[in-house]
């Protein structure tokens, strides 16, 4: 198939872009510079410049592909709403061009706040109020009715991996500027997550065969406790380990402080997705993260 990919230069599409490839699929990947237009055509990709507000290049390029992997976001969070409306005007874009053709429509969401006091699964429904982004999902999900293929994929919200300048990245940055690896509370508290390359494959393997409607999460290991991965970055920077405030991680305190397991069970029996490669502890301990 030729497939269509927002967010092709990132750190999760970049990966996916390959896995694509790999399997014989055509990819078309949007670039809104020059840096990401180089890093998509390195990749053996076609380019096509523009921005996630470019509709009219949206839908006249999905409508020439064979389906959509919509992975590009604008991470301002100064500016949530706006970004969620321009991801929602993305979503209907592309479900409008694709509408009639049973073509595979897929969108990134996340884990964080899909439940309470236990592991989140893919039949659990998100309360819009917990993001502006939640609502996005729903809305590609309703492209059932108009014979595309949507499927929703929600991240852990630590994809890891050499290269990573996300979450955990930051946190090391942290504890760098702190002198210390901290962790809130008891540390107890669990965060999802999975190896990029782990992440790229179920994407390509739900483009391949994930029916219309599904609902697929991201996540090779439910939940590291919050204490142990201050335990790797400890031994990783030679640094002590200790409790610290949540206003001590800045914007990303609320994030550390939550207690979001999520199960990814449905998934790996649906699609036959079986986690390999290594664990976030793992990957830490590995050594990546640490080098200047």
């Amino acid at each position: 198939m030729r497939i269509f990919v927002t967010g092709a230069s990132g750190w999760i599409g970049s990966a996916v872009v390959p896995e694509l490839q790999a399997a014989g699929h055509e990819v078309i990947g949007l670039a809104r510079s020059d840096e990401a237009a180089k890093t998509i055509a390195n990749s053996g990709a076609e380019v096509v410049r523009g921005e996630l507000a470019d509709l009219d290049l949206l839908r006249a390029t999905a409508a020439s592909s064979d389906g959509v992997v919509h992975l590009g976001y604008v991470h301002d969070f100064s500016r949530m709403p706006e970004a969620a409306a321009t991801d929602r005007a993305a979503i209907e874009t592309f479900g409008a061009a694709l509408a009639g053709s049973g073509a595979p429509l897929l969108i990134a969401s996340g884990v964080l706040g899909l439940a309470r006091g236990r592991a989140a699964t893919e039949q659990d429904d998100p309360d819009p109020a917990v993001h502006p982004r939640v609502g996005n999902a729903q809305v590609t999900l309703s492209f059932a009715a108009q014979d595309v293929r949507p499927i929703v994929v929600r991240f852990a919200p630590t994809v890891h991996g050499a290269g990573d300048h996300g979450f955990v990245a930051r946190l090391v940055e942290i504890a760098r500027e702190r002198g210390t690896s901290g962790y809130v509370g008891d540390g107890a508290n669990r965060w999802p997550a999975v190896h990029r390359q782990d992440a790229a494959r179920l994407v390509r393997l739900a483009v391949d065969a994930a029916p219309a409607g599904s609902v697929l999460h991201a996540v090779a290991e439910e939940g590291v406790p919050t204490h142990a991965i201050a335990e790797a970055i400890g031994r990783g920077l030679d640094l002590p380990v200790a409790p610290a405030a949540p206003e001590e991680f800045g914007w990303l305190g609320a994030f550390f402080a939550a207690d979001c397991p999520a199960s990814s069970a449905i998934t790996q029996q649906r699609l036959d997705w079986s986690p390999e490669h290594p664990g976030l502890v793992a990957d830490l301990d590995a050594g990546h993260y640490f080098a200047r």
